[in-house]
């Protein structure tokens, strides 16, 4: 049988089954008083690990039954050491400060009892039945001879059992200190990987709007060349022309489309910029009204993108969702000492198709949602609004870029 396999409460069985059959020998030559002590030492040694208060109790009851009644000491009782080596090893608090006040209580009850001439099995020990009768100061001799064997039955265990405890309490916080750093190590390992997974997904969301921007605005503006060709008049420098326009515009949304998918990050805005993007939608033959009011002023790099990105989804709503019939109205304020920190961007067309008067918006969808991330993740904001006139309803998009990039 291996120790995992072993009850828990064998040993002190098999402890308290040898005092029970060392004592029976002795209580059939010592009378039947001396079954006393060797049953509540059976039970004692018994009780050691789960209830060793109990166990102290029982002696000191025995003890009290020797006093008070005269049975005589069996050398069974030894098992006392025993009950100390428990009660300090695995007795609550009460237990350990009740046992280690017993021990001189003892040594002074086992003087009384040698004094009194109560010797029992210890009249056969040789020291002390020397000890008791050679010496004319005997009370001091027979002193000495218990504080010996008080050391040897009761202090010694004690302390023994209390080391034990002391080492294997270390030894458990260590082993909960260790079980804590490596729970904190767990703990710091899946806040690393939640992060990196969430830097992962924002990435996969930053490509996904990059790309829909791209991607988006080039196949708009290609697809609305396209259409123009087909009421060009029989001119072929014309067609020309408009085929060179659409291969520019699908090089360019090429050329983008790598950008995006560098390792390096997005791509900085164009040379041309903003004027860039109206100049093409121009030429994809929708006609544009472009304002700008206020002084120009330059743009951190990634403020730039934002705004170049922003203001490509919004011409691509435009050439998507409105109608040719009205022009596309894009205003630039740039802000001045009065009029705060951003750059206001302001596209308006005609929609076609046109809805119900009174009818919601319509939902946001992947372009307005992405603009509306940009703006946010550098400070700024979005506006989507429609309006209705005479002429129909014309749906607005309003930007507002930082042009300057956010401080800690």
């Amino acid at each position: 049988m291996s120790p995992a396999d072993r009850p828990s409460w064998l040993p002190e069985a098999t402890a308290a089954g040898a005092v029970l059959i060392v004592g029976a020998a002795e209580a059939v030559r010592s009378g039947p008083a001396s079954w006393l002590p060797v049953l509540g030492f059976t039970v004692a040694v018994l009780l050691v690990r789960r209830a060793p208060g109990v166990g102290l109790a029982i002696v000191w009851a025995l003890a009290a039954a020797h006093v008070l009644t005269g049975i005589p000491v069996l050398g069974v009782e030894a098992a006392v050491a025993v009950v100390a080596y428990a009660c300090a090893r695995w007795g609550g608090r009460a237990t350990v400060v009740a046992s280690g006040v017993s021990l001189p209580a003892a040594a002074a009850l086992a003087a009384v009892l040698l004094l009194g001439g109560w010797h029992g099995f210890f009249a056969d020990l040789g020291i002390l039945r020397d000890l008791v009768a050679s010496a004319s100061l005997a009370t001091s001799t027979v002193v000495v001879g218990v504080s010996l064997l008080g050391f040897l039955l009761l202090a010694l265990p004690w302390l023994a059992g209390l080391t034990v405890r002391a080492v294997v309490r270390a030894r458990r916080s260590e082993d909960s200190q260790a079980a804590a750093e490596q729970d904190a190590l767990a703990a710091q390992l899946e806040t690393a990987q939640a992060r990196e997974i969430a830097r992962l997904r924002e990435e996969q969301a930053r490509l996904a709007r990059d790309v829909h921007d791209v991607v988006g605005h080039s196949l708009a503006v290609i697809l609305a060349q396209a259409e123009s060709a087909q009421f060009l008049p029989d001119d072929p420098a014309a067609l020309k022309r408009t085929m060179a326009t659409i291969a520019t515009s699908a090089r360019t949304s090429l050329q983008d489309v790598r950008g995006v998918l560098s390792p390096t990050g997005p791509p900085p805005a164009r040379p041309g910029g903003l004027d860039d993007l109206v100049d093409g939608v121009r030429a994809s033959g929708h006609e544009v009204r472009s304002e700008q009011r206020g002084e120009p002023r330059p743009m951190p790099p990634e403020l730039e993108v934002v705004a170049f990105h922003v203001l490509q989804e919004m011409l691509t709503n435009a050439i998507r969702h409105g109608t040719r019939a009205a022009p596309v109205v894009v205003e630039r304020h740039w802000p001045d000492g009065g009029q705060g920190d951003a750059l206001r961007i302001i596209v308006s067309n005609a929609e076609s198709g046109a809805p119900p008067a009174g009818s919601a918006p319509t939902h946001p969808g992947l372009g307005i949602d992405g603009m509306r991330r940009r703006l946010e993740s550098v400070g700024g904001r979005l506006d989507v609004h429609r309006s209705y006139t005479a002429e129909g309803p014309t749906f607005t998009v309003t930007a507002w870029v930082p042009v300057r990039a956010r401080t800690a």
